[in-house]
């Protein structure tokens, strides 16, 4: 069978920060293939919707399928469904990802039957079984599987993370990839799922609260395939369990693979396992994301982060003490006003971190969803970013995006333009020598992606696909059957 994978276009924060390589596309491509199909794989956040009527003419997939990992796609996907449906009626279609996940029956109805069936849960698993039973009626059987006739039973979790490696070889145009001076970079992962349960991150339920690791030697065999100079690990949490870090970095030294590396880690993480990341910093790591979200301790008990703000300074200092390039999160509430803007701006000018500002969203598929007590402002889709405000805010909305830009901009000042030049200007030429301008074309853009008027402007935009509201608690806190995509095995 053809099968054609579409990622969606990319969001406004990619258009300027990064751009990465469709991964968990690519993990189901390969599933897909080792079944037999022909697949092939394209990118929106690189090609356009002109480039996707093309392939749908001339490779004439049988079957058509769409990732959603990110809510504001979803008006998108809808709409590319119809039309596909209307150009192609006998194409099976099909959507799968994160968010599509936690949406799934509202995503059939805004489909108007456009859409065959959601794929919940890991796709690796039941992507090549959705294809085999097309046109079989227990297809809304299979585990994960949501059709307009019904619905089977939880999705099952993928128990072996080294089968289907990257297909990496579908991707056209990979130098597009990038995240911040590491231009280009591709994308790998070595472990899934994440122990914690903060209140606002929907990655935790979306995987039961599991936590699967793979094998050392699969994460070598992986890196030494990846073409590319830079690599962002994608771990929800990078090095939970240092014995597992410290094997790959093991694997790495072994097969001499040279490499400089982007990810993500919580601030206890790191400082339990400081030498592991200063064994890393060796091996080439050079950016650190840490999720702070918050400088002061109810906030962070709000979030449920089971951090306190004296180990997130801790933890940046032990990342200054290692040399890396951090990036850290701050949760921007709509409850804020002028004055706790300009408290956040005046620590963020403090700090040598690149800071970035996030809107408080209460999204699907998180706790949050289900106790935010606030009225939702809008239910549309395409506000659902972390860089709108969906929730009523404190200082009228203008205002509010006056300064979330302002600060933003200022804080940006430091790491964008010429302050970037100054700080990153080597590793920007080396990738400008090699073709690599994905980074100094960003450097500039800020004022055109983040700008009061087009962020309030969006708001104003006449509304097609409105999400559900939430449904009224049970209990006093959401149940797992409320919250989880992969229910966890029982304990016997």
């Amino acid at each position: 069978m053809r099968v054609l994978l579409v990622h969606p276009s990319p969001l406004m924060y990619s258009e300027l920060y990064l751009r990465l390589e469709p991964l968990g596309l690519e993990r189901v491509a390969a599933a897909i293939r080792a079944a037999g199909h022909e697949v092939r794989l394209l990118d929106l956040q690189i090609f356009s919707h002109a480039d996707y009527w093309r392939e749908l003419e001339t490779f004439a997939p049988q079957a058509v399928g769409f990732s959603v990992n990110y809510l504001a796609n979803v008006p998108e996907v809808v709409d590319l469904a119809k039309e596909t449906k209307a150009k192609r009626r006998e194409a099976f279609v099909f959507v799968g990802g994160h968010s599509a996940s936690f949406v799934a029956a509202e995503f059939l109805e805004h489909a108007e039957g456009a859409i065959d069936c959601i794929v919940r849960g890991e796709g690796e698993v039941i992507a090549p079984r959705v294809l085999e039973a097309i046109g079989d009626p227990k297809l809304d059987t299979l585990p994960g599987v949501v059709t307009p006739t019904g619905a089977g039973p939880s999705p099952t979790l993928l128990d072996n993370l080294d089968l289907h490696l990257p297909a990496r070889d579908l991707g056209r145009k990979r130098h597009k990839y990038f995240i911040g001076v590491l231009d280009p970079c591709a994308s790998v992962e070595f472990t899934r799922g994440c122990p914690w349960d903060c209140s606002f991150c929907s990655a935790w339920t979306f995987y039961g609260r599991s936590y699967r690791k793979g094998t050392p030697e699969a994460a070598g065999e992986d890196l030494a395939r990846i073409r590319e100079p830079n690599v962002f690990i994608v771990d929800d949490v990078a090095f939970i369990h240092a014995e597992h870090g410290d094997a790959i970095a093991s694997e790495i030294e072994r097969r001499r693979i040279r490499k400089q590396y982007y990810l993500e880690t919580r601030c206890d993480v790191l400082i339990k396992n400081r030498e592991l990341f200063a064994r890393w910093k060796r091996l080439g790591l050079f950016y650190m994301f840490l999720g702070i979200e918050a400088l002061d301790e109810d906030a962070l008990k709000a979030h449920r982060k089971r951090v306190t703000l004296n180990e997130n300074l801790r933890a940046l200092e032990i990342a200054r003490s290692l040399g890396l390039t951090v990036a850290i999160n701050i949760i921007a509430d709509p409850s804020w006003d002028e004055a706790r803007f300009a408290a956040v701006r005046d620590w963020a000018l403090t700090v040598p971190e690149v800071v970035h500002l996030t809107v408080a969203t209460p999204y699907p598929g998180t706790e949050l969803w289900l106790t935010e007590s606030r009225q939702l402002t809008s239910r549309d889709y395409r506000l659902f970013d972390v860089q709108h405000a969906v929730l009523p805010t404190k200082l009228p909305l203008k205002r509010f995006y006056e300064l979330l830009v302002n600060t933003q901009s200022v804080l940006n000042r430091k790491h964008l333009g010429w302050g970037a030049l100054k700080l990153y200007g080597g590793a920007a030429l080396r990738a400008a020598s090699r073709g690599q301008t994905n980074y100094l074309r960003m450097l500039w853009k800020f004022s055109s992606v983040y700008n009061t008027e087009r962020q309030y402007a969006d708001h104003l935009k006449p509304v097609r696909y409105e999400m559900r509201p939430p449904r009224p608690l049970l209990g006093s806190k959401p149940s797992k059957q409320e919250l989880y995509i992969h229910m966890p095995a029982p304990v016997h």
